[in-house]
């Protein structure tokens, strides 16, 4: 079974095909990210790691969006959606808040934490089990409010 990656090559590869532009502009945007952390870190990624890269090109289009709105530059807010969600096509699916909840006091209850300066054992101990399935900024605010109850 190809690894994720070599399935991102194949899919540049069918969009262009296609004719399917920006699917293919963004695919190869995300092809390069990966070569690019890949490098930096000196070794090739495991699907899980490349689930972070898309996260992570994901929270930039969350940004620009942002910026775009404040720049009244519609235009330019529609074609970075539409890149997000070609980006989130590629990622597992998303835990739902009680699913995540339901982990995250497993995590607690497992480290002993109680107090909000726990926080760093829980996100330590709980980030690899969800990273790629949740969305961390969430999951940092589900943490603290248990933490702080």
């Amino acid at each position: 079974m190809p690894n994720l990656k070599e399935k991102l090559g194949e899919e540049v590869k069918l969009s262009l095909r296609q004719g399917e532009k920006l699917k293919c502009s963004v695919l190869r945007m995300l092809v390069s990210a990966i070569s690019y952390a890949e490098i930096a870190k000196q070794k090739t990624f495991t699907d899980e790691e490349i689930f972070g890269v898309i996260a992570k090109e994901i929270k930039q289009r969350r940004e620009s969006i942002e910026a775009y709105k404040l720049a009244n530059r519609p235009e330019l807010v529609e074609k970075e959606q539409q890149e997000m969600e070609i980006l989130q096509s590629y990622m597992p699916e998303q835990m739902g808040e009680a699913e995540l909840t339901l982990i995250i006091k497993k995590v607690i209850s497992e480290t002993g934490a109680s107090t909000p300066q726990d926080k760093g054992k829980v996100m330590g101990k709980l980030m690899p089990l969800v990273k790629g399935k949740a969305d961390g900024q969430m999951v940092n605010n589900l943490v603290t409010a248990l933490l702080n109850n």
